[in-house]
């Protein structure tokens, strides 16, 4: 695999990594109160538990594209080819 080819993943991955974490976020916002008694249906958890996990796991989510494919891609363009 050439740089160009691991560069070209990495910014298709991390695209699409971002969408998948703006689908979540939009399947939070408007779906809260569905995903809310369903999930309380399995676990015990206050209404603000629930909406501390969701923030600390699309933040976590965020963190982890930054790390391994926001980072790396933007290293390998200042790479000369």
């Amino acid at each position: 695999m050439t740089l160009e080819n691991i560069t070209f993943v990495l910014g298709w991955t991390t695209v699409l990594n971002y969408m998948v974490l703006l689908l979540w976020f939009f399947v939070y916002v408007f779906g809260s109160d569905k995903i809310y008694r369903l999930h309380s249906r399995w676990f015990v958890m206050t209404r603000e538990q629930f909406s501390q996990l969701h923030y600390l796991g699309m933040m976590v989510y965020k963190l982890a594209i930054f790390l391994f494919l926001l980072s790396p891609y933007i290293s390998l363009k200042f790479v000369p080819s």
